[in-house]
């Protein structure tokens, strides 16, 4: 290993976030909060009742870059009910040639919900990421995430055209897998502009519900909710429903997710709309 290289191992992250939620007397607690810089957990807090945890996650490091290593675990004990979101947008800076990665796994028990709603992620050109997500659900138990890319800092005109993504998420059920998706972008000029890879736009997004059978009615819904300029599709699950993105605005996309999202609370969660408000910030 060259000198350089041991330098920049040496100064990574390897940070760690598990949190453990419990439904105590119908009111959901956080009762065990373990974190590792640069991850932490703000006081949990109750916009919608105590039934209904909310809890926002901070890096504090500001970014990831190349050697990092994040690691975030999630349980949630019968009944409980949590959201999750994170403070701000993540930002995965250029790689000097090694690789940046955050696995995330959760676990949801029987009667449980977790939506899990992160903003963000920025993924600058050259930077080399992958992202591992698995959920572990009992019967019973529901879950919500949704995953918003932007590849290049766009704003800057910045495009993605070198460096890799890479994003793989397992859904399982009793040891049944309800839904596996592996998503690779290598950066380059031809994918950026093939319309099998970003076709010229910077943005995607995925939007997963599992947990209740959906119909064609709900599917019907969700599509009439999209009101912008990209593309989008909505798709049935074997117990849920998935909702793409690919075009140039965070703020449709977020806007369309979080449309879907409200209709699925009030369909399956019998809950009303309460947006986070470190979003409003």
């Amino acid at each position: 290993m060259s000198e350089i290289l041991a330098k920049e191992v040496a100064n990574t992250w390897h940070g760690k976030l598990n949190l453990v939620y419990a439904d105590r007397k119908n009111t959901t607690q956080l009762i065990y909060n373990h974190q590792q810089a640069p991850l932490k957990v703000q006081r949990p807090f109750y916009p919608e009742g105590e039934k209904v945890c909310h809890s926002v996650i901070l890096h504090t490091a500001g970014g990831v870059v190349g050697g990092d290593r994040l690691s975030l675990n999630f349980h949630l004990q019968p009944h409980a009910q949590a959201l999750i979101t994170t403070a701000a947008a993540s930002k995965i800076y250029r790689s000097n040639g090694l690789q940046a990665r955050q696995i995330i796994n959760i676990k949801v028990d029987a009667g449980a919900c977790l939506e899990w709603l992160p903003q963000e992620t920025i993924v600058f050109n050259s930077a080399i990421y992958q992202q591992d997500l698995r959920v572990e659900l009992a019967t019973e138990a529901t879950w919500l995430g949704w995953e918003i890319t932007r590849l290049g800092r766009s704003a800057r005109g910045e495009k993605f055209l070198q460096g890799e993504w890479r994003s793989h998420t397992e859904i399982w059920q009793q040891g049944v897998p309800l839904w596996i998706d592996r998503q690779y972008l290598p950066g380059s000029e031809e994918v950026f502009h093939s319309p099998h890879g970003l076709a010229g736009q910077a943005i995607v997004g995925s939007l997963v519900w599992v947990g209740n059978p959906v119909d064609s009615k709900i599917v019907e819904k969700a599509r009439n909710l999209w009101q912008g300029s990209g593309e989008v599709g909505v798709t049935l699950l074997q117990h849920g429903l998935l909702c793409r993105y690919r075009g140039a605005s965070t703020s449709e996309v977020r806007n369309w997710f979080t449309s879907v999202w409200q209709m699925l609370r009030v369909n399956f969660l019998s809950r009303g709309s309460c947006v986070p408000r470190v979003w409003q910030v």
